[in-house]
């Protein structure tokens, strides 16, 4: 269904002009804070306070920096996992910040955590790490020992989301590899399994990705688009960032085939984003973006006041791409007004910032301009030297587009010295540049010379034009035919969309309210199970039994157990999820009021590992009780020598795993007992709904697993569920 549903809705955007208002995200500063300064228990406040700081990242970078070391100070003493959330929360505002350097060395320090950490989650996480760390220095085949890695892991905990991001840094690698159809592919597998996550700001990444590849392959306005998807979905997931980011890659891609007032206008637009969430970093770039329009339009003194500004702010912020970007362009600036001497000090000055960063596009890019300067002075041995390693940088580690321009400044070079056989190669080898920019040229002179063609002809059109006039009237005749069935074929083709969007929002209305109704039905049935009339009366034929012998101790611990049991039970038994710590509550009151009915006939034991009650775990209700029930009752757990039931709760590869075992009669004794065969089989059928409803709607795959304790003897019963994985974070 939601395969034809984007497409319908992209397509009613376009036709109405459909607009939504930006929200605010999950909450508000002000419930976060909250929550956080509230919190009394040391683990929880913690959580509360990385919860507060992801909001901080999306919507002010500067409270997002101003509480990283409080995190950091905060986890010392709590769980790895803690620490590993810490260091990941600070290289996060590392990236934002646009500190390239402390980003890269913060990423090494979380490989000690793959051998320190049992989740599967936080490995990958860790892997992705490393691999971006490996892209960006060229280490490729590390990289892809990692991201292998991190695809086989993400599969095993069916996590779509951790398999699209995968796949996105796969692309990423092919890319910086040259490698253009392989990049592609996976950018488009990483949208895919990104759409299934349901996850609109990872998706806008992976579609982001994709823009990238095209515009790394000079495919501009393949890129352009792509990027106007990206920043609608970064818009409906509220990330500003992401939004800020988009709005000036898009205005770049604008400038490139100089469309310089569109390219303004997203630039202003980042600015204001940027200024929204406090980004001065960002709101610096799009100010380097702003001046470099003023310097396409020669404003050379506002372009260069405004990249003299920006410099000193993103000085503070050590950000080494975008000094680097500044000082290009101020060398620009001054190379366009032939001030050579004053544009290679600032062209020097952004050659030092790009090695910094590693940034080798860049650093081809300056080398290629540093030659035409040379050049322009006459200084050819200089030129060709700059120019030369430019192709040279670019061949290696680059797209090959770029070279052209290069072979161009050379064969002007070689037409200047004389030397005219070179000159004709590399002219020659630069007839094949068929980048965007050299389509834009290609067709501006065909628009020319077609104006030219129109003026030549203009007369000998008014000669003929009397003998033309029917036959224009009946081409007129003609369109008008036309231009009415088209417009009956527009209105047909809307009323179909309109139709087609009905039914589906129909269609999905209807799946909403059959999937209440099951919820409804479970949470019933569930109810009627755990109120089961004979576990019951025998409750109250056991407290008669006390008071008959006058046992008020007994009768008055069981009764004052059996009623907070049922208290517990219809309190929460209409809830989806309840916090674990509730749920073994209740299975501690639901065992000891059965262990009172029998005489102590039989032992019991729940754990719990300490993880899942740091991380405020949450379960359905009584999911285990039918279970438990069915070995006291059917398994006869009280007839058995040294009966016992144990009931466990652990985290598995980001699953919450709940064993049951017993040492009864199993499945196998009690089989001939029809009565009890019936009732386990409603109680498994209850579960087993219970666990596809929870799947379907968590798009995680649960589990039931039901085998013998004592596979030779055939006694026991060993009960292994597996659930999505919850906590109070998640399912706030």
């Amino acid at each position: 269904m939601f395969r034809f549903t984007l497409p319908l809705l992209v397509l009613f955007v376009c036709l109405f002009g459909f607009s939504k208002k930006t929200l605010a995200g999950n909450g508000d500063e002000a419930s976060y804070r909250k929550a956080y300064l509230n919190e009394k228990n040391g683990t929880k406040k913690f959580w509360r306070q990385v919860a507060l700081g992801k909001f901080y990242q999306l919507n002010n970078v500067q409270k997002a920096d101003s509480i990283r070391y409080s995190i950091i100070d905060a986890s010392r003493t709590e769980s790895d996992s803690a620490k590993l959330q810490a260091l990941i929360f600070d290289l996060r505002v590392e990236a934002l910040l646009g500190n390239k350097t402390a980003y890269y060395a913060k990423i090494l320090q979380l490989q000690p955590y793959l051998s320190r950490t049992d989740s599967k989650l936080n490995q990958v996480h860790i892997f992705h790490l490393l691999a971006e760390y490996h892209i960006a220095f060229r280490e490729f085949e590390q990289a892809d020992i990692y991201l292998t890695e991190a695809l086989r892991f993400s599969k095993r905990v069916r996590s779509y989301a951790l398999i699209a991001e995968t796949n996105r840094l796969f692309a990423k690698l092919n890319m910086e590899q040259n490698k253009r159809n392989a990049s592609l592919e996976f950018a488009e597998t990483s949208i895919q399994y990104a759409r299934r996550s349901t996850d609109k700001s990872l998706m806008a990444k992976c579609v982001n990705m994709q823009s990238a590849i095209y515009n790394f392959f000079g495919q501009v306005e393949l890129s352009v688009s792509k990027n106007f998807i990206a920043l609608q979905l970064a818009k409906q997931a509220n990330d500003y960032p992401q939004i800020a980011q988009y709005q000036r890659e898009i205005g770049e891609s604008q400038y490139q085939i100089f469309n310089y007032d569109n390219a303004n206008n997203f630039f202003m637009q980042s600015r204001e984003t940027a200024i929204k969430i406090q980004d001065f970093r960002l709101v610096g770039l799009a100010d380097t973006d702003i001046g470099l329009v003023k310097l396409a339009k020669k404003d050379y003194e506002g372009a260069i006041n405004d990249l003299k500004r920006v410099v000193k702010t993103l000085e503070d912020y050590n950000d080494q791409d975008g000094l680097g970007m500044a000082h290009k362009y101020l060398g620009n600036a001054f190379n366009e007004q032939n001030k050579y001497e004053e544009a290679l000090r600032y062209y020097n000055m952004a050659l030092v910032y790009f090695e910094s960063a590693s940034n080798r596009s860049e650093i081809a890019s300056v080398y290629h301009l540093v030659g035409t300067v040379f050049a322009e002075q006459g200084k050819y041995k200089n030129a060709l030297n700059y120019l030369n390693r430019s192709i040279n940088i670019r061949s290696q580690y680059g797209y090959i587009g770029g070279i052209y321009p290069s072979y161009k400044e050379i064969a002007d070079v070689y037409k200047k010295t004389g030397n005219m056989k070179l000159a004709y190669e590399y002219l020659d080898m630069y007839s094949d540049y068929s980048d965007s920019a050299r389509i834009v040229e290609v067709s501006a002179k065909i628009a020319e010379l077609s104006e030219l063609y129109r003026s030549e002809q203009r007369e000998r059109l008014i000669a003929i034009q009397a003998d033309s006039i029917e036959l224009q009237r009946k081409e007129k005749e003609n369109t008008e035919l036309r231009n009415i069935f088209q417009m009956y074929i527009i209105i047909g083709f809307i009323i179909l969309l309109a139709l087609g969007a009905f039914i589906i929002y129909n269609r999905w209305k209807q799946r909403n309210i059959r999937q209440l109704q099951r919820e409804a039905e479970m949470n019933q049935t569930l109810l009627r199970s755990q109120m089961n009339p004979h576990f019951v009366f025998n409750a109250m034929s056991v407290i008669q039994s006390y008071i008959y012998e006058n046992d008020t101790k007994n009768s008055t611990k069981f009764l004052i157990n059996f009623s907070k049991l049922m208290r517990l039970i219809l309190e929460n038994s209409s809830k989806e999820f309840i916090p674990l710590t509730t749920e073994i509550d209740i299975l501690n009151k639901y065992l000891e009021t059965q262990k009172l009915r029998f005489g102590d006939r039989f032992e019991y034991e729940v754990s719990v590992n300490q993880q899942l009650l740091d991380e405020e775990t949450v379960i359905p209700p009584m999911i285990t009780q039918p279970f438990i029930e069915n070995a006291i009752e059917h398994g006869q757990l009280h007839t058995v020598e040294g009966g016992f039931i144990h009931v466990r709760f652990t985290k598995d590869e980001e699953m919450l795993h709940v064993m049951i075992e017993d040492n009864g009669i199993g499945r196998k004794g009690s089989a001939n007992n029809k009565k009890s065969a019936q009732h386990k089989s409603m109680a498994m059928k209850i579960t087993q709904d219970r666990i596809n409803n929870l799947s379907y709607k968590y798009k995680i795959l649960g589990r039931m697993e039901i085998a013998d304790y004592d596979k030779e003897k055939e006694t026991g019963t060993l009960v292994n569920i597996y659930l999505p994985y919850r906590n109070e974070g998640t399912n706030g």
